[in-house]
Protein backbone atom coordinates (compact mmCIF):
# COMPACT_ATOMS: atom_id res chain seq x y z
CA UNK A 1 0.00 0.00 0.00
CA UNK A 2 1.28 3.44 -0.75
CA UNK A 3 1.73 6.05 1.86
CA UNK A 4 -0.94 8.93 1.38
CA UNK A 5 -0.12 12.45 1.41
CA UNK A 6 -2.71 12.66 4.12
CA UNK A 7 -3.20 11.29 7.32
CA UNK A 8 -4.96 8.20 7.38
CA UNK A 9 -7.10 6.21 9.82
CA UNK A 10 -7.45 2.48 10.13
CA UNK A 11 -10.97 1.05 10.74
CA UNK A 12 -11.23 -2.49 11.71
CA UNK A 13 -14.86 -4.09 11.68
CA UNK A 14 -15.87 -1.58 9.16
CA UNK A 15 -18.07 -3.09 6.87
CA UNK A 16 -21.25 -2.14 9.29
CA UNK A 17 -22.45 -0.63 12.90
CA UNK A 18 -19.99 1.69 14.79
CA UNK A 19 -16.99 0.70 12.51
CA UNK A 20 -18.75 2.46 9.59
CA UNK A 21 -19.51 4.97 11.30
CA UNK A 22 -16.22 5.99 12.73
CA UNK A 23 -15.33 5.50 8.96
CA UNK A 24 -17.42 8.18 8.10
CA UNK A 25 -16.78 10.72 11.02
CA UNK A 26 -13.20 10.43 10.52
CA UNK A 27 -13.18 10.78 6.53
CA UNK A 28 -15.58 13.70 7.52
CA UNK A 29 -12.33 15.27 9.45
CA UNK A 30 -10.22 14.85 6.69
CA UNK A 31 -8.43 11.27 6.84
CA UNK A 32 -8.04 9.27 4.35
CA UNK A 33 -8.88 5.19 5.08
CA UNK A 34 -8.70 2.02 5.28
CA UNK A 35 -11.29 0.26 6.11
CA UNK A 36 -11.03 -3.72 7.43
CA UNK A 37 -13.74 -6.32 7.55
CA UNK A 38 -15.17 -9.70 6.05
CA UNK A 39 -17.23 -8.51 3.71
CA UNK A 40 -15.88 -7.29 0.31
CA UNK A 41 -19.17 -6.22 -1.39
CA UNK A 42 -20.45 -4.21 1.61
CA UNK A 43 -16.64 -2.97 2.17
CA UNK A 44 -16.29 -2.08 -1.23
CA UNK A 45 -20.11 -0.16 -1.46
CA UNK A 46 -19.26 1.81 1.86
CA UNK A 47 -15.54 2.64 0.75
CA UNK A 48 -17.31 4.17 -2.86
CA UNK A 49 -19.69 5.79 -0.35
CA UNK A 50 -17.20 7.86 1.44
CA UNK A 51 -14.92 8.58 -0.96
CA UNK A 52 -17.85 10.36 -3.10
CA UNK A 53 -19.08 12.09 0.01
CA UNK A 54 -15.72 13.91 1.79
CA UNK A 55 -13.44 13.20 -1.00
CA UNK A 56 -10.65 10.85 0.47
CA UNK A 57 -8.59 8.39 -0.24
CA UNK A 58 -10.89 4.77 1.16
CA UNK A 59 -9.22 1.53 0.47
CA UNK A 60 -11.01 -1.47 1.26
CA UNK A 61 -8.76 -4.17 2.54
CA UNK A 62 -10.92 -7.53 3.26
CA UNK A 63 -9.34 -9.56 6.32
CA UNK A 64 -10.83 -11.85 8.89
CA UNK A 65 -9.32 -10.78 12.22
CA UNK A 66 -9.92 -13.89 13.50
CA UNK A 67 -7.58 -15.16 11.54
CA UNK A 68 -3.45 -15.64 12.12
CA UNK A 69 -3.22 -14.72 8.54
CA UNK A 70 -5.73 -11.65 8.62
CA UNK A 71 -4.16 -10.15 11.69
CA UNK A 72 -0.70 -10.40 9.78
CA UNK A 73 -2.09 -8.61 7.17
CA UNK A 74 -3.40 -5.82 8.44
CA UNK A 75 -0.21 -6.26 10.98
CA UNK A 76 1.91 -5.32 8.14
CA UNK A 77 0.16 -2.21 6.91
CA UNK A 78 0.27 -0.58 10.66
CA UNK A 79 3.69 -1.34 10.92
CA UNK A 80 5.07 0.17 7.53
CA UNK A 81 2.81 3.16 6.29
CA UNK A 82 4.19 5.91 8.42
CA UNK A 83 0.66 7.97 7.31
CA UNK A 84 -1.08 5.65 9.35
CA UNK A 85 -1.88 8.42 12.10
CA UNK A 86 -5.65 6.11 13.92
CA UNK A 87 -6.41 2.69 14.48
CA UNK A 88 -10.17 1.58 15.66
CA UNK A 89 -10.21 -1.57 17.16
CA UNK A 90 -13.72 -2.16 16.43
CA UNK A 91 -14.14 -5.48 15.22
CA UNK A 92 -15.50 -8.02 17.48
CA UNK A 93 -17.72 -10.45 18.07
CA UNK A 94 -19.97 -11.80 21.18
CA UNK A 95 -21.32 -15.26 21.53
CA UNK A 96 -24.02 -14.42 24.56
CA UNK A 97 -24.72 -18.03 26.33
CA UNK A 98 -23.39 -20.16 29.53
CA UNK A 99 -20.09 -22.35 29.03
CA UNK A 100 -22.24 -25.71 29.51
CA UNK A 101 -23.48 -26.72 26.72
CA UNK A 102 -21.72 -24.02 24.15
CA UNK A 103 -19.17 -25.21 21.91
CA UNK A 104 -15.42 -23.97 22.73
CA UNK A 105 -14.97 -22.61 19.37
CA UNK A 106 -17.26 -19.77 20.60
CA UNK A 107 -15.13 -19.12 23.35
CA UNK A 108 -11.80 -19.01 21.34
CA UNK A 109 -13.03 -17.10 18.35
CA UNK A 110 -14.23 -14.33 20.56
CA UNK A 111 -11.14 -14.33 22.43
CA UNK A 112 -8.93 -14.02 18.69
CA UNK A 113 -10.93 -11.08 17.66
CA UNK A 114 -11.71 -9.66 21.09
CA UNK A 115 -8.27 -10.38 22.47
CA UNK A 116 -5.73 -11.45 20.02
CA UNK A 117 -6.57 -9.45 16.99
CA UNK A 118 -6.59 -6.26 19.07
CA UNK A 119 -3.66 -6.94 20.95
CA UNK A 120 -1.77 -7.90 17.62
CA UNK A 121 -2.66 -4.64 15.48
CA UNK A 122 -1.29 -2.79 18.86
CA UNK A 123 2.15 -4.07 18.30
CA UNK A 124 1.75 -3.25 15.16
CA UNK A 125 0.93 0.40 14.99
CA UNK A 126 2.47 1.51 18.58
CA UNK A 127 6.13 1.71 17.84
CA UNK A 128 6.07 3.79 14.93
CA UNK A 129 2.91 6.41 16.46
CA UNK A 130 5.56 6.97 19.54
CA UNK A 131 8.51 7.29 17.35
CA UNK A 132 6.63 10.15 15.37
CA UNK A 133 5.34 11.27 18.92
CA UNK A 134 1.76 11.19 16.70
CA UNK A 135 -1.07 9.07 17.15
CA UNK A 136 -4.66 7.67 18.18
CA UNK A 137 -6.20 4.26 19.19
CA UNK A 138 -9.51 4.09 19.89
CA UNK A 139 -10.00 0.38 21.21
CA UNK A 140 -14.04 -0.87 21.82
CA UNK A 141 -14.62 -2.47 24.65
CA UNK A 142 -17.83 -2.86 26.45
CA UNK A 143 -20.05 -2.13 29.49
CA UNK A 144 -19.36 -5.31 29.92
CA UNK A 145 -16.11 -4.57 30.34
CA UNK A 146 -17.41 -3.64 34.30
CA UNK A 147 -19.61 -6.58 34.81
CA UNK A 148 -20.41 -9.78 34.08
CA UNK A 149 -23.71 -12.33 33.45
CA UNK A 150 -24.53 -15.71 32.90
CA UNK A 151 -24.68 -15.63 29.38
CA UNK A 152 -21.57 -13.11 28.95
CA UNK A 153 -18.34 -15.12 30.94
CA UNK A 154 -16.24 -14.83 27.84
CA UNK A 155 -17.24 -11.53 26.21
CA UNK A 156 -16.99 -9.56 29.77
CA UNK A 157 -13.80 -11.57 29.78
CA UNK A 158 -12.27 -10.46 26.44
CA UNK A 159 -13.90 -6.50 26.81
CA UNK A 160 -12.20 -6.41 30.87
CA UNK A 161 -8.91 -7.58 28.69
CA UNK A 162 -9.19 -4.39 26.44
CA UNK A 163 -10.20 -2.10 28.88
CA UNK A 164 -7.22 -3.02 31.26
CA UNK A 165 -4.68 -3.17 28.57
CA UNK A 166 -5.86 0.42 27.78
CA UNK A 167 -5.38 1.08 30.77
CA UNK A 168 -2.17 0.34 30.70
CA UNK A 169 -0.93 1.95 27.39
CA UNK A 170 -2.70 4.75 28.23
CA UNK A 171 -0.01 5.37 31.29
CA UNK A 172 2.68 4.09 28.57
CA UNK A 173 2.19 6.99 26.88
CA UNK A 174 1.43 9.21 28.88
CA UNK A 175 4.66 11.61 28.69
CA UNK A 176 4.21 11.37 24.90
CA UNK A 177 1.37 13.26 22.04
CA UNK A 178 -0.07 9.31 21.24
CA UNK A 179 -3.61 9.14 22.87
CA UNK A 180 -5.13 5.78 23.59
CA UNK A 181 -9.22 6.25 23.95
CA UNK A 182 -11.15 3.04 25.39
CA UNK A 183 -15.13 3.32 24.90
CA UNK A 184 -17.54 1.23 26.57
CA UNK A 185 -21.06 1.26 25.21
CA UNK A 186 -23.94 -0.47 26.59
CA UNK A 187 -26.58 -2.12 23.53
CA UNK A 188 -26.18 -0.56 20.47
CA UNK A 189 -28.03 -1.35 17.78
CA UNK A 190 -25.66 -3.38 15.59
CA UNK A 191 -25.26 -6.09 13.68
CA UNK A 192 -23.41 -8.06 16.62
CA UNK A 193 -26.81 -9.10 18.33
CA UNK A 194 -27.76 -11.03 15.11
CA UNK A 195 -24.90 -13.92 15.60
CA UNK A 196 -24.76 -13.26 19.60
CA UNK A 197 -27.80 -15.29 20.63
CA UNK A 198 -29.33 -12.75 22.11
CA UNK A 199 -31.61 -10.84 19.03
CA UNK A 200 -31.84 -6.95 19.17
CA UNK A 201 -35.55 -7.69 19.19
CA UNK A 202 -35.14 -9.10 22.64
CA UNK A 203 -33.76 -5.85 24.21
CA UNK A 204 -35.78 -2.89 25.68
CA UNK A 205 -35.78 -0.37 22.83
CA UNK A 206 -35.23 2.24 25.44
CA UNK A 207 -31.59 0.81 26.73
CA UNK A 208 -30.77 0.61 23.15
CA UNK A 209 -28.28 3.28 22.02
CA UNK A 210 -28.41 4.10 17.54
CA UNK A 211 -25.02 3.71 16.67
CA UNK A 212 -24.21 7.18 15.34
CA UNK A 213 -25.08 8.70 18.16
CA UNK A 214 -22.57 6.11 20.51
CA UNK A 215 -20.27 7.45 17.99
CA UNK A 216 -20.82 11.07 18.24
CA UNK A 217 -20.88 10.84 21.74
CA UNK A 218 -17.48 9.25 21.99
CA UNK A 219 -15.76 11.87 19.53
CA UNK A 220 -16.83 14.39 21.29
CA UNK A 221 -15.38 12.75 24.69
CA UNK A 222 -12.17 12.08 22.59
CA UNK A 223 -12.31 15.53 21.70
CA UNK A 224 -12.82 16.71 25.32
CA UNK A 225 -9.37 14.72 26.61
CA UNK A 226 -11.69 11.43 28.10
CA UNK A 227 -9.46 8.41 27.89
CA UNK A 228 -12.58 5.80 29.30
CA UNK A 229 -15.56 6.73 27.98
CA UNK A 230 -18.82 5.45 28.68
CA UNK A 231 -21.35 7.16 26.21
CA UNK A 232 -24.33 6.21 28.27
CA UNK A 233 -23.44 7.37 31.61
CA UNK A 234 -24.69 10.54 32.17
CA UNK A 235 -23.44 10.94 35.77
CA UNK A 236 -19.90 11.66 35.91
CA UNK A 237 -19.31 11.40 39.30
CA UNK A 238 -20.52 8.14 39.26
CA UNK A 239 -17.43 6.91 37.03
CA UNK A 240 -15.25 9.49 39.18
CA UNK A 241 -16.31 7.89 42.16
CA UNK A 242 -15.79 4.07 40.58
CA UNK A 243 -12.10 5.39 39.28
CA UNK A 244 -11.33 5.92 42.74
CA UNK A 245 -12.73 3.24 44.71
CA UNK A 246 -10.78 1.35 42.36
CA UNK A 247 -7.45 3.17 42.45
CA UNK A 248 -7.89 2.87 46.69
CA UNK A 249 -8.61 -0.80 46.40
CA UNK A 250 -5.81 -1.71 44.36
CA UNK A 251 -3.53 0.80 46.84
CA UNK A 252 -4.57 -1.43 50.19
CA UNK A 253 -3.45 -4.72 48.24
CA UNK A 254 0.09 -3.05 48.63
CA UNK A 255 1.03 -4.87 51.59
CA UNK A 256 2.68 -8.05 52.69
CA UNK A 257 0.79 -8.73 55.67
CA UNK A 258 -2.44 -11.05 55.28
CA UNK A 259 -5.74 -8.72 56.36
CA UNK A 260 -6.86 -9.27 59.41
CA UNK A 261 -9.96 -10.87 58.91
CA UNK A 262 -8.38 -13.67 57.19
CA UNK A 263 -5.80 -14.83 59.70
CA UNK A 264 -6.36 -17.95 61.98
CA UNK A 265 -8.99 -17.87 65.29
Amino acid sequence: MSTSLRKIAVITGASSGIGAVYADRFAKRGYDLVLVARRAERLKALAETISKTHGVSVEPFVADLATDEGQASVAQVLATNPAVSVLVNNAGSARLAPIIGSPLEDSLSQIALNITALTRLTHAALPGMKARNEGLIINIASALSLHSLPISSVYSGTKAFVLNFSRGLQQEVADTSVKIQVVLPAATATELWDQSGVPLAALNPETVMATDAMVDAALIALDKGESITLPSVADAELIERFETARAALFASTNTGKVAPRLLPA
